[in-house]
């Protein structure tokens, strides 16, 4: 008789005692502090409803409050403009005025016959700018949010006439799987569609998104974003999901000419700040705002900072909130 535990035994034990591990890590992450509370993170911004309809049957949600000058938010993949929530109210109160829109098959948008590609999606962009005829604005885009910005940007290079300022908010220029172990697992766990399942399950779930923000994820955070993704039908979003890893836009970086600010979170796992120093280094002009400990959910994570870049690029008048240069935040 063979002594010990066979291969097939030890392999139990040690999943057992990685399923164990996570969920004392999942009870570890439910007594962090939430600086928002869960019914303030899920409540979609007030606003103005309008409906941006598109050449090949797409229709843009959008929403639009507040007087003074524009700022244009496109928020990531799997989401929709509720995660600007945060944000949206401390704008309107500093007075400018907040349009952000669902991305093409996210959220309150439909998809049409062009599909989800960054190329559509770009067009979409312009598409907004010029329905809303904003002048001076400011564009901001998180994550997938930032990666069309920056297709829209080189493709459409009239739009410079109709921007202020560019925030890339933790987000890349293409090769997300670049530098980027954690992408390495969620990217092919999404084209496959395991990822959404996992995450409506508790323990993976958490996890998960834990990932998602910086040293000290927060429950609230968590519980809406979870909710949020496992909404969203992945399936038609594969295209831009492999975009996001086959294209490649950093050599084209130099034909940006609005001026730009890149904002990353020092502990991002998902757009790490190797891409934020890349896109810093390749737009003309730029500068890099890190967030010390915040991760990839910085529309959370830092609104107020935010709010600064958006108002070094596009001033008002009374000093910034926190009073001092964003990158010193």
């Amino acid at each position: 008789m063979r002594s010990g535990l066979s291969v097939g035994a030890v392999l139990a034990v040690t999943a057992a005692a990685g399923w164990a591990a996570a969920r004392v890590a999942v009870s570890r992450i439910a007594r962090n502090r939430d600086p928002f509370p869960r019914e303030k993170l899920a409540r979609e911004p007030e606003g103005e409803q309008v409906f941006v309809g598109r050449p090949d049957g797409t229709t843009l949600r959008a929403v639009v409050a507040g007087d003074g000058p524009p700022v244009v938010l496109a928020h990531g993949y799997g989401v929709s403009l509720l995660e600007w929530n945060v944000a949206w109210e401390q704008l309107i109160a500093r007075g400018y005025r907040v349009i952000a829109f669902d991305q093409r098959g996210h959220g309150g948008s439909t998809l049409g016959s062009g599909g989800v590609g960054s190329g559509a999606m770009a067009a979409d962009y312009a598409a907004v700018l010029h329905h809303f005829d904003v002048r001076d604005a400011v564009l901001v885009g998180h994550s997938m949010g930032g990666f069309v910005a920056i297709r829209s940007v080189v493709d459409h290079p009239e739009l410079a006439d109709r921007l202020r300022g560019l925030v890339l908010f933790a987000t890349w220029a293409g090769r997300i799987l670049d530098g980027a172990p954690q992408n390495r697992l969620q990217i092919p766990l999404l084209r496959t569609g395991v990822l959404p399942w996992l995450i409506r399950t508790r323990t993976v779930g958490v996890l998960f998104a834990a990932a998602q923000c910086g040293r000290n994820p927060s429950p609230a955070m968590i519980s809406v974003f979870r909710e949020v993704v496992s909404r969203q039908d992945h399936r038609p979003l594969l295209p831009i999901v492999r975009a996001f890893a086959d294209e490649d836009r950093y050599p084209r970086l130099p034909e940006i000419t609005v001026p730009t600010i890149v904002m990353v979170g020092s502990a991002d796992r998902s757009t790490p700040s190797s891409h934020a120093r890349r896109l810093a280094a390749g737009v003309p002009g730029a500068r890099l705002v890190t967030v010390p400990d915040a991760g990839h959910l910085l529309n959370w994570e830092a609104p107020d900072t935010l709010v600064d870049v958006v108002a070094e690029l596009s001033p008002l008048a009374g000093p910034t909130s926190t009073g001092q240069p964003a990158d010193q935040v």
